[in-house]
């Protein structure tokens, strides 16, 4: 089911007031807007962050003018499981009659957005988009986005997050709207989450929370569940609580509750022992993830014997990575416009225009605020994009901010060791894009190459420019292979760089640059006087 959600919009009141109420449900204010700018900014925020059913539109004449242009993605099998339970509109389950054996009501979670921002660290634009994101993020989630605040102070108030004052007025908006859970944008300690619930009334959640719910949803492997549940639990830890009596009881002597004679002493309580039986499924998580990483290790090595270059996919969430991917080498990867609709990485291989091989591997997505409790967990994963010869990272042209994307992105491939490596930035969605957002982007990215991996503009542009990167055979020989050593020809096509290639009596003569492994095969063919 679409969960859509409009732009972030200021209400009537002026920026300098402490706290503003933003609408995220798809009624417009009366109110004009001033600019024309605003108005642009507020489409394009409705264009990238509203949810829709595909990443490619299905219906109406432009379905009927690209039905082929979905060709490239494949089946999508995952995509046809993941919306096998869709939530059907309109079928309520509530009984009107209470005399019946029960009353109930079947529908999303509720939930009221909030969010502080402090005009030192961010502008009022950038609040609001991160706001909207929330608000994707929670649809993706599966909630009903009811409305948003946001309250500007210079940091978080360390008790309840927005302050006593303006807790109380998101307590009688909560209770006006009829929500359930209130999500803030931020990560709350646990004494903040507990003093907005005393005094909102209805669960409080964190954007760590909802991105790890999303992860939890979506991870479909074994590596991928198990890399999931290590970082819910690292996230738990510091934050499990009471509740009661149960959760503190000692198991000391007959006074204290215990079993008498014999059992005196300080015992555990009940949520050291939680703590101790959640350090201890982390403890063996972790090993189980060092000991899936084998089998990535050995292929690895395997392409890396092989002199195959392998190029890694990386890129802010939603920003077509996948889309691309499938452009690429058809690997029928989900796609769907939603915040981190894959996880698991693929690897697919690929060929440059003039035949050489290489493998194109595609990553999870990354957000602004990306929990470190996700990069720890998905270390093993990234590393990847840190062994890699190339990173393609793919940024949404079409973005209201596709600098702080490209920002975020590097921050954490920083993080795991991958910023020393080879980068193309590869602008996605040019058929939706600005043009002027796409020559500030060219502009200050050097090298970029604009593509659409709906439509296929500049993909042709893209495999050049990949070859281009592409780390190159480094021994130059110079040899007479004869005919009967045909396979050996077609490596040096193949794997390396072909120079000079002529075709005599003798056999095939070539002057290329290869790998030390295949030169080594091809020193029996040396020609004389040829450098060694």
């Amino acid at each position: 089911m679409n969960h859509r959600s409009s732009p972030v919009r200021p209400s009537a009141t002026q920026q300098s007031q402490d706290s503003v109420e933003v609408d995220v449900r798809g009624d417009a204010p009366d109110t004009p807007r001033a600019t024309d700018r605003d108005a642009e900014f507020d489409r394009a925020l409705a264009r990238i962050l509203t949810g829709h059913d595909d990443a490619v539109p299905t219906g109406g004449d432009e379905a009927a003018d690209g039905a082929g242009e979905r060709d490239y993605d494949g089946d999508q099998l995952d995509l046809a499981d993941r919306r096998a339970l869709r939530r059907a509109a309109g079928l309520s389950t509530e009984l009107t009659d209470v005399t019946e054996v029960e009353y109930r009501q079947l529908r999303l979670e509720r939930v009221v957005l909030a969010g502080v921002w402090s005009s030192a660290d961010s502008s009022r634009a950038e609040a609001e988009v991160s706001l909207q994101e929330l608000s994707a993020l929670a649809a993706t989630a599966g909630s009903d986005v009811l409305a948003g605040v946001l309250q500007r102070r210079s940091t978080p108030d360390p008790a309840t997050f927005l302050g006593a004052g303006k807790a109380a007025a998101l307590a009688d908006l909560v209770a006006a709207e009829g929500a359930d859970t209130v999500v803030c944008d931020g990560e709350l300690s646990a004494s903040q989450r507990r003093g907005l619930e005393d005094i909102v009334k209805v669960k409080v959640v964190d954007r760590t929370a909802v991105i790890l719910d999303i992860f939890a949803q979506h991870a479909k492997s074994r590596e991928g569940k198990a890399q999931v549940e290590l970082a819910q639990l690292d996230y738990l830890l510091p934050r499990l609580r009471g509740w009661g009596e149960s959760m503190s009881r000692q198991a000391g002597g007959r006074v204290a509750g215990g079993a008498g004679i014999g059992s005196r002493g300080p015992g555990e309580t009940k949520i050291e022992l939680d703590r101790r039986r959640i350090r201890s499924r982390m403890a063996k998580l972790r090993r189980e993830i060092r000991g899936m990483g084998t089998a990535r290790d050995a292929k690895r090595s395997l392409r890396v014997a092989r002199a195959v270059p392998s190029v890694s996919i990386a890129g802010y969430t939603n920003a077509g990575k996948s889309s691309l991917l499938n452009r690429l080498t058809g690997a029928g990867v989900l796609v769907e416009d939603a915040l981190f609709a894959t996880l698991d990485p693929t690897v697919r291989r690929a060929q440059t225009p003039e035949g050489r091989p290489y493998t194109l591997a595609d990553t999870v997505g990354f957000v602004r605020q990306l929990p470190h409790q996700l990069v720890e967990a998905f270390r093993s994963t990234l590393e990847e994009v840190a062994e890699a010869d190339l990173v393609l990272h793919v940024v949404d042209g079409s973005h209201p901010d596709p600098e702080g994307q490209l920002a975020a992105v590097r921050s954490v491939l920083a993080e795991v060791g991958a910023d020393k490596v080879t980068e193309l930035v590869a602008i996605n969605k040019a058929d939706v894009a600005d043009p002027e957002v796409l020559q500030r982007l060219l502009a200050r990215e050097r090298g970029a190459v604009v593509v659409s991996a709906r439509t296929g503009e500049g993909i042709e542009q893209l495999r050049e420019r990949i070859a281009e990167l592409l780390p190159v055979p480094d021994v130059e020989v110079e040899v007479c292979v004869p005919y009967e050593r045909g396979e050996l020809v077609h490596r040096v096509h193949t794997t390396g760089q072909v120079l000079v290639e002529e075709h005599t009596a003798a056999g095939t003569r070539l002057q290329a640059r290869v790998r030390p492994r295949l030169a080594a095969e091809l020193a029996p063919f040396r020609l004389s006087g040829a450098p060694v």
